[in-house]
């Protein structure tokens, strides 16, 4: 049995109807590319229809048209069908290029709301696949799903109307039970079983992305520690099974679209038999006949597009699903926008408490104090709580009990874009992108100046190597900072700190992946600023905590020291 995660949350109807409703104001266009569709298509059937209306002219029927006017009026209409073709796709790619930019800026800014809490238990990997692939997917959406729906509506009930109204109804009510049977009943049969199969694709495919995206980025490690065949290998077991799903889906898909020829076929001999009977009981004249069966047959296409959407639409629903539960999470905490400004020069945590999940405590009862000046220290193992505390003070998540007050003002009650500005953390991995050491830097302070940055890797004991380099502040780090040692990368990551100027630092393990050699440069740097700011230093080494002035010990979630 298939977990709640493993299905669909919404039903494809809510799907689609929430994606049509993010064109907003693109959907004039939308009207343009299906009012040019419509008259494409018409114009499409048109061609043979008007070959059955001469055949008709020649079998005695009172056709006011000249044999002459009609061959003109063809090659018209199928001059005229490439131009509104031409011009409904051109609408369609318009409206979903547009749409995809927009889709990503907005999951990049859902990210940015829901960063870092929620995003702790995301998979970069699902995550990099959700902003390409699936925005991607979302494309056949906007581009060749919604005209063709409305073009097949319009279409079929006109054509239904025409033949009733030139040849028979009986010939009017067959074709309706083809376009009933064809365009909806069939796509409803395939579609559940076309749905599993894609959303297993889907999932498959996002695990396997994020698999493969973990094994490039950790090759180092992985051959350092002669784990590469054993990798190599559940890699070939991944994408095995990545395309077992592929092959399923595929093969379901085939299934629908044969059994949808098959009944097209059915339906035209249907037309074809139900058309000749009328005849034979003089019901209707053979032209007459003749021009109702050739509409019938011609109006398929339109039908046979949205019968075989559910292979698309599989993928399009997944996809838009993934989508749209990310826009619209809710993040950890709602941001304080009309708040009191941060003021950084003490805090003070009062009984602070705290469980991620309400039943598990991760915090209790933490109570330290920290001023200007001064360097706190938080000792204690891995996993007691130590960068747990680090994120309530930034209120990545709600505290549950206790106080957490910014010189007085509870934290709750603080604008956040200025408690970001006023408190910084450094992680005990510094994330440098593949870009310049100057840009690097710059992320903390767009508009410094050159002189800001030399003065802040100063601070941060790593401007001389910096300057050593071959192209200095120009030099480019490679991806990852590839090219730059963990304790260079610890210390430009110090200097992103000091060159944000906030009055309170938070270090989370900022020694845990350097030597000693560097764990020297980097606690002596932090100790020649700490007349400047407030440093809260969080590790799980004694030696680290040589520049505190006090220290806290956290035991099991609760401060079990203080010296």
């Amino acid at each position: 049995m298939k977990t709640k995660q493993e299905k669909l949350r919404r039903s494809g109807a809510r799907i689609m109807a929430s994606l049509i409703l993010l064109l907003g104001n693109l959907a004039g266009i939308m009207v343009l590319a299906v009012f040019n569709g419509t008259l494409g298509f018409i114009c499409a059937m048109a061609v043979p229809l008007l070959g059955a209306v001469g055949v008709a002219k020649a079998l005695g029927e009172a056709i006011p048209l000249s044999f002459g006017a009609i061959m003109v009026l063809a090659v018209g209409c199928g001059v005229l069908r490439g131009i509104l073709r031409y011009l409904e796709q051109y609408s369609n790619h318009y409206i979903a290029f547009r749409l995809l930019a927009v889709l990503r800026s907005k999951i990049f800014g859902a990210l940015r709301i829901l960063c870092p809490a929620k995003l702790e238990t995301k998979q970069k990997g699902s995550i990099i696949a959700m902003i390409t692939s699936d925005i991607e997917t979302l494309e056949v959406f906007y581009a060749h799903t919604i005209s063709p729906i409305c073009i097949a509506g319009i279409l079929s009930a006109g054509v239904v109307l025409f033949v009733s109204w030139v040849a028979s109804p009986w010939l009017g009510l067959t074709a309706l039970g083809g376009f009933v049977t064809v365009g909806i009943l069939l796509p409803l049969a395939f579609s559940r079983r076309i749905k599993e199969a894609g959303v297993n694709y889907r999932r498959q495919f996002a695990s396997f992305n994020s698999y493969f995206l973990d094994s490039i980025k950790g090759i180092r490690d992985i051959l350092l520690h002669n784990g590469g065949e054993k990798r190599e290998h559940q890699v070939e077991v991944r994408s095995g099974i990545l395309l077992e799903e592929t092959r399923k889906m595929k093969q379901e898909m085939a299934r629908a679209s044969a059994g949808t020829e098959l009944w097209v076929s059915l339906f035209i001999l249907l037309t074809l038999g139900a058309g000749i009977f009328l005849v034979l009981n003089q019901s209707i004249t053979p032209g007459r006949m003749i021009i109702g069966v050739a509409a019938v047959f011609g109006s398929f296409g339109p039908v046979l597009a949205i019968s075989a959407l559910p292979g698309n639409l599989t993928q399009t629903f997944a996809a838009g699903d993934r989508v749209l539960d990310l826009l619209k999470e809710k993040p950890a905490v709602t941001p304080v926008l009309n708040g009191v400004p941060a003021d950084s020069s003490r805090l003070d945590v009062e009984d602070l408490s705290f469980s991620y999940d309400g039943v598990h405590p991760i915090l209790q009862e933490i109570s330290l104090s920290v001023s200007k000046g001064e360097i706190v220290g938080i000792v204690g193992e891995s996993g007691c709580g130590k960068s747990t505390l680090l994120k309530l003070l930034l209120r990545f998540w709600e505290k549950e009990k206790g106080k957490i007050l910014y010189s007085g003002s509870d934290i709750d009650t603080i604008n956040t874009q200025s408690l970001l500005e006023q408190v910084t953390m450094v992680s005990q991995t510094t994330y440098l992108f593949d870009q310049t050491i100057e840009e690097n830097l710059k992320i903390a302070k767009p508009s410094a100046t050159r002189e800001e940055l030399e003065n802040a890797c100063r601070m941060a004991s790593v401007d001389e190597f910096i300057k050593s380099l071959p192209q200095g502040y120009q030099t480019r780090v490679g991806a990852m900072g590839e090219n730059l040692s963990a304790g260079e990368k610890q210390r430009i990551g110090l200097a992103r700190a000091f060159l944000r100027g906030s009055g309170l630092i938070l270090l989370d393990e900022p020694t845990s992946n350097v030597d000693s050699i560097n764990e020297g440069i980097i606690l002596k740097a932090l100790k020649k600023q700490k007349g400047e700011r407030g440093i809260i230093l969080v590790s799980h080494r004694e030696s680290t905590m040589a520049i505190a002035d006090r220290v806290y010990r956290i035991k099991e979630g609760k401060i079990c020291a203080r010296h």
